[in-house]
């Protein structure tokens, strides 16, 4: 089992980042954290590295119900999402399959509550593929 669902984009940086907040957004998401990876190794280790931007996902109303199963499922929250440079002419925009990474806890309706959430971003990742079309 893959733990990512992921597209990649022929379009500038900056714009799948755009796309990716969209995406999210049609299926109930809100980016609650964006950590920039490439000005954060710089500024503190002063290594180059490729654009790379970790989202941090959120959909209040999934994230209340897993909460309500598993008080420490937080731990794995929000859902990360990469945007990372891959070639000169390419993004890729990853999720994480939260279905891989609720197998860590053994909660049943829990890996129901994640494969809902799974369905969504597949679905977002899905309309990111669909406008490279």
């Amino acid at each position: 089992m893959s733990y990512y669902i992921s597209a990649r984009l022929k379009v500038p940086f900056d714009d799948a980042i755009a796309r990716a907040e969209a995406a999210l957004k049609t299926e109930g998401f809100g980016v609650i954290s964006r950590i920039d990876i490439q000005q954060t190794l710089k500024s503190k280790i002063d290594v180059d590295f490729r654009p790379y931007t970790i989202l941090g996902a959120c959909n209040p109303t999934l994230a209340h119900e897993a909460l309500q199963l598993e008080d420490k499922v937080g731990l794995m929250l929000p859902c990360n999402v990469i945007v990372q440079q891959s070639g000169s002419a390419e993004v890729e925009v990853a999720a994480i399959d939260p279905v891989a990474s609720m197998q860590a806890i053994s909660n049943p309706e829990l890996v129901k509550a994640a494969a809902v959430v799974r369905d969504k971003l597949e679905r977002a990742i899905d309309r990111l593929r669909q406008s490279e079309i």
